[in-house]
């Protein structure tokens, strides 16, 4: 059983996955986050790789793409991050990122070298499933998940497709739009979780603009793992000793998945 299958085996409650920005507000950061976060009982984290055109991400993420691009962070300097906290942490970590960097870096030689450094898996919010064959390729000779992700517009055929392909788990995307903090969610999350399981045995995890602890149960409910991002890349940007703060953000989120436990 490979590390991100182990995060949904046999749970009483969601699986939480954090997003970081490699390099922002520092790589000295960065270092510090991933360990404090499965200190504060995270179960998978996110390691977004800078892009400059991050066209599924809000302003929040945005900006921090720009402030690591401005600090010298590329794939290569991505990929030694990943390795040094590897070194750290035992949970999965993933690398989300954008085709282009993975495209310019080589398509085998980057899977190769995110194995060696210790990644279990890469998201690519711009990569169509009907380009995706020979990443998916390159990916399943390095035993990387290719995890993809299907949308609340997406037809069933789609979702089908979508789900028989993705492995580690699915990405639901909880809006129609980009990531950010949002006072509230859409309603009929629960309709697109039920379609897809109709279909699907596989883990069903929700992203974007799951902001609160109270965002997080109210999802919590119906998927295997809640993903949350924009709110701790805020922190980190904004607050000058965000350790404390993101160490009580995290610890209220995981707590009431916890209390909510789930319906599945």
């Amino acid at each position: 059983m490979t590390r991100l299958a182990s995060v949904f085996a046999g749970r009483d409650h969601a699986a939480l996955i954090a997003f970081v920005t490699v390099g922002y507000p520092t790589v000295e950061a960065t270092l510090e986050a991933v360990p404090l976060l499965e200190k504060c009982g995270v179960d998978v984290v996110e390691l977004g790789i800078p892009f400059s055109d991050p066209m599924a991400d809000g302003v929040t993420i945005q900006q921090a793409s720009y402030k690591a691009l401005q600090n010298g962070i590329t794939p290569a300097k991505c990929l030694e991050t990943a390795r040094l906290i590897r070194q750290k942490v035992d949970i999965p970590l993933l690398f989300m990122t954008y085709y282009n960097p993975v495209f310019r870096y080589g398509l085998d030689l980057f899977c190769a070298d995110s194995s060696c450094a210790g990644i279990d898996g890469l998201i690519i919010p711009d990569l169509p499933l009907d380009e995706a064959g020979l990443l998916e390729k390159a990916t399943l000779g390095y035993n990387l998940d290719l995890i993809f992700l299907i949308a609340p517009t997406s037809p069933e055929h789609r979702i089908k497709e979508i789900a028989q392909r993705s492995r580690g788990f699915i990405y639901l995307v909880s809006v129609t739009g980009i990531t950010g903090m949002r006072k509230n969610l859409p309603l009929g999350l629960n309709r697109l979780v039920s379609k897809v399981r109709r279909l699907s045995a596989k883990p069903l995890c929700m992203g974007f603009g799951i902001s609160t602890p109270e965002q997080a149960a109210e999802v919590a409910v119906s998927v295997d793992g809640v993903i949350i991002g924009s709110s701790i890349v805020h922190l980190m940007g904004s607050e000058k000793d965000w350790k404390p703060a993101v160490f009580e953000f995290i610890c209220s989120v995981k707590k009431a998945l916890v209390e909510t436990g789930t319906l599945l």
